[in-house]
């Protein structure tokens, strides 16, 4: 027998939750950034030059180009760069890691962005090949603090550089992390882009965190939408990002339904991010993965609009 109030109390007996704040007109929408992946063929081209045309309308605060592991796609992540300098409206931020480069090799490269027009880099330590692990060149730039300081000699670049809500995965604590984001930032790179994250309540705590460590920089969260739920979970095994069980119930039995799945992913990052707005944050990055469609919904919902012409 059901014993359970009748339908009518049993939703009136709940405490009321009242909608997250709507951003009016009047309202100065979010700072966006995204980042792009250098092509690896001509298919792969079109696909990011699709990508980039369609983003470009959002005037984005700047948009950074990946670095492959081990420095494996150097050439084509400066192609890309230059080209979105000499043919776009946009602010290019290239990547550049420490791995497997000289610091000569390291400056050569920094000196040539500089030269071709762009301003911004972002300063990471890298990832070692796969099956490899990370150990700093004899001649190279030991971690990504040194990189920073090696930057700002080699020409007056703004620099972002990464940050871990949930701890970098070599990281031997908590604690020490936090200690290598305010050398990074100390050594001088003016932001910080979090990992991806899927959590609000742990980017707010890491906030928390890292105000109460000293540092004052902007930590812009680093959000990606979700279809591709096996994608996902290598890219969070790497980075030791946790995925939470009522992301994976979201997507459970869509495996073979695309359409679904992307209209979940935008449900989803939606809800993520205005619930990041509500708490006050006004920037946000976008790992776009190469395809547009959802970030661009997600940030018209955040309240930006396409500048046509």
């Amino acid at each position: 027998m059901d014993t359970s109030p009748p339908t009518l109390e049993r939703w009136l007996t709940g405490p009321r939750i009242s909608a997250l704040p709507v951003r009016g007109a009047g309202t100065k929408p979010p700072a966006l950034s995204f980042e792009f992946m250098p092509p690896k063929t001509e298919t792969m081209e079109h696909q990011l030059w699709t990508c980039i045309r369609r983003l470009e309308p959002l005037r984005p605060r700047f948009v950074s180009v990946t670095y492959g592991a081990g420095g494996s796609t150097q050439a084509r992540t400066h192609a890309t760069v230059t080209r979105i300098v000499r043919d776009t409206g946009l602010v290019p931020a290239a990547h550049l890691t420490c791995v497997g480069a000289s610091r000569a090799d390291v400056d050569a490269i920094a000196h040539s962005y500089w030269e071709a027009g762009v301003r911004h880099i972002v300063a990471l330590r890298g990832d070692a090949p796969a099956g490899e692990t990370y150990a700093p060149h004899p001649e190279g730039y030991p971690f990504a603090t040194d990189l920073v300081a090696g930057l700002k000699r080699v020409a007056p670049f703004e620099i972002s550089v990464a940050a871990y809500p949930e701890k970098h995965p070599q990281a031997a604590s908590h604690v020490a992390d936090l200690e290598n984001l305010k050398r990074k930032l100390d050594a001088g790179a003016s932001r910080a882009i979090t990992n991806f994250f899927f959590d609000t309540s742990v980017y707010l705590r890491f906030l928390d965190l890292c105000l109460a460590a000293g540092i004052t920089a902007p930590i812009v969260p680093g959000i990606m939408p979700v279809t591709n739920l096996a994608g996902l979970r290598r890219m969070a095994s790497m980075s030791g990002i946790s995925i939470p069980d009522w992301l994976m119930h979201m997507f459970d039995g869509l495996d073979e339904d695309l359409e679904t799945r992307r209209m979940v992913a935008a449900v989803v990052a939606a809800e993520q991010v205005r619930l990041l707005q509500a708490n006050g944050v006004d920037e946000f990055h976008f790992y776009t993965l190469n395809r547009p469609d959802l970030t661009y919904a997600i940030a018209h919902i955040l309240g930006v609009r396409a500048e046509l012409g």
